[in-house]
């Protein structure tokens, strides 16, 4: 079975396509293609409130890509969903009406808690039963996610992301709300608490800090790392530590937003897992597809 999975975030476009390895009594994913493309939505609507005419015209040529790419891949199933950027802009569902109609493709706009819901689904095998905040930093917005006991018990969507930091678009009044969240929900009671970050940037960061996969770093070394890279010029982020430019400029709000919620949280260490919304999808069409073989059956 091949899966393809679409992540229109606020500051690139994933595309990755997976085929399904079931080797009982584990269920492995296997990447056969991934693509990153650097259209910052975010800036056109955190700043305008709309996505431009130019933005439009190189995302309806991305999607015509991917369904060539879907179609060449004999991809059996799969799913493009939109967060941050797409959903607040105020032509974002008629460009998606316009995608439908002249390529064939359905966008699902998705909320923040659908968006924590499919990437919950990708880091759960690398938690135990202790006490953990996952945070999803994005361009557009930040998902927090509290587990307890291995249950999830807690979680909220707000509009602090990278892109909004970088372009001062971000309110005072929502950092001071997501604050107060985390300082309400996390209890004495639950323990230590460990950090799990997903997004682009915090693997960055975990890729600078030499960790190994599957270990943990300190808030010390995220802020050691974090303050190297502010010491290089943007160029010198591209060419020295071999950053994407879309990269480059966000990585330094990206790591504030990490940083702050872990010291809310009195966390000291943070866990990265190599997942994000591009996997989630995966297994939700994963299971989706599973289930209907069942019934069928």
């Amino acid at each position: 079975m091949k899966l393809a999975a679409i992540d229109i975030g606020s500051n690139a476009i994933r595309f990755q396509i997976s085929t399904v390895l079931d080797h009982s009594p584990q269920t492995l994913f296997k990447k056969l293609e991934y693509v990153r493309f650097p259209l910052r939505l975010g800036h056109d609507v955190f700043s305008s409130g709309r996505i431009t005419d130019k933005s439009i015209a190189k995302f309806k040529k991305l999607m015509k890509a991917f369904r060539l790419l879907i179609e060449l891949y004999e991809v059996d199933d799969y799913m493009f969903c939109a967060t941050s950027a797409m959903r607040e802009s105020e032509n974002g569902a008629d460009l998606v009406a316009a995608v439908k109609e002249e390529i064939g493709i359905e966008i699902h706009i998705i909320d923040g808690n659908r968006e924590a819901e499919f990437i919950n689904r990708a880091i759960t095998s690398y938690l135990s039963t202790k006490t953990y905040l996952h945070i999803d930093v994005g361009g557009g917005s930040t998902e927090l996610n509290l587990y307890v006991g291995g249950k999830k018990i807690k979680t909220r969507s707000f509009k602090v992301g990278s892109v909004r930091v970088l372009e001062h678009t971000d309110s005072p009044v929502m950092w001071q709300d997501m604050e107060h969240w985390v300082k309400s929900n996390i209890k004495k009671s639950y323990g230590k608490v460990i950090a799990v970050g997903t997004g682009g940037n915090i693997s960055k960061i975990f890729e600078l800090a030499l960790t190994r996969p599957g270990k943990t770093i300190s808030i010390k070394k995220v802020k050691q790392i974090r303050d190297m890279i502010e010491s290089y010029t943007i160029e010198e982020r591209i060419y020295k530590l071999q950053m994407n430019p879309d990269r480059a400029d966000v990585i330094i709000p990206a790591s504030n937003i990490y940083l702050k919620v872990m010291e809310w949280a009195r966390s000291s260490t943070i866990l990265v897992p190599e997942v994000g919304l591009k996997d989630g999808i995966i297994f939700h069409l994963y299971e989706k597809n599973i289930l209907q073989k069942k019934i069928e059956f």
